[in-house]
């Protein structure tokens, strides 16, 4: 079994945190309708858990028990019901993702 280093990057891919962040802000203005809750709270933790395991599984190319442990931790933080809770952890994984971006693979050029 391998080993994640900080050189291989994050282990979310970048949807999967853009849509804990989006779906974690979409439930927003129910939140404060306790009654609700029975509702979004599920949802949300659907909406997040299937595409993540989906993006996690063959966009990553995770194996499957490891997209659905990332999809179900993204999922039960969306799933909390406040959405600051979701909004940072996908702040900080989009941040972090895109911080490795910007520091970049070294490409390597084809000689022919």
């Amino acid at each position: 079994m391998e080993s994640p280093s900080l050189a291989q990057g994050p282990p979310i891919h970048a949807l999967s945190a853009l849509i804990l962040l989006v779906v974690d802000n979409l439930w927003n203005l129910t939140e404060w309708v306790v009654i609700d809750w029975i509702i979004t709270v599920p949802l949300a933790f659907l909406t997040v858990l299937v595409p993540t395991f989906l993006i996690q599984r063959f966009l990553k190319k995770n194996s499957t028990g490891k997209a659905m442990a990332w999809a179900s931790v993204l999922a039960v933080l969306a799933a909390v019901p406040f959405s600051v809770i979701g909004t940072v952890a996908g702040s900080m994984l989009l941040g972090w993702l895109g911080i490795n971006k910007l520091w970049g693979q070294p490409t390597m050029k084809r000689v022919n």
